[in-house]
């Protein structure tokens, strides 16, 4: 698979259909979460990333809330390991970034910690179940460059 993809801030109103289904295969589907866990209600609220293929095909999402928690980060099967996550993350942290934030934070599957760790998110606390998953909170300070 030779395809590139790109990253854009989404709009809820209009990419919700490519989200969910995103976040349906990935979370409810592969990692068992309750689709009442899941569909949380605020992702109007939140500034949603949406990466896809030049064909327009959606392969990740991931969103920020206003609070500044990045979550719901998740790489179609197929695009895993392919730089989709890291790109997602990027796009969120530099909107929170010219938001005017100073920090942003999220909940870290355990098993990922170090490709938050890469981004200089830095672990706290002690692991904690959420949704039947294993996570540690993470914060990154967002100092002017």
């Amino acid at each position: 698979m030779n395809q590139t993809f790109s990253v854009r801030p989404a709009n809820w109103a209009e990419d919700a259909a490519k989200i969910r289904e995103i976040r349906e295969t990935v979370f409810v589907v592969e990692q068992s979460v309750d689709p009442e866990l899941e569909w949380d209600g605020l992702d109007g609220e939140c500034l949603q990333a949406l990466a896809e293929t030049e064909n327009r095909d959606a392969v990740g999402t991931g969103r920020l809330h206003p609070s500044g928690k990045i979550g719901r980060m998740a790489v179609m099967p197929l695009w895993r390991s392919r730089g989709v996550g890291a790109a997602i993350l990027q796009c969120l942290i530099d909107s929170a970034r010219q938001g005017g934030l100073e920090e942003v934070y999220l909940h870290a599957q355990s098993r990922v910690l170090e490709f938050y760790a890469r981004f200089g998110f830095v672990a706290e606390g002690e692991e904690f179940d959420e949704a039947g998953i294993p996570h540690r909170l993470m914060r990154l300070q967002l100092a002017d460059d």
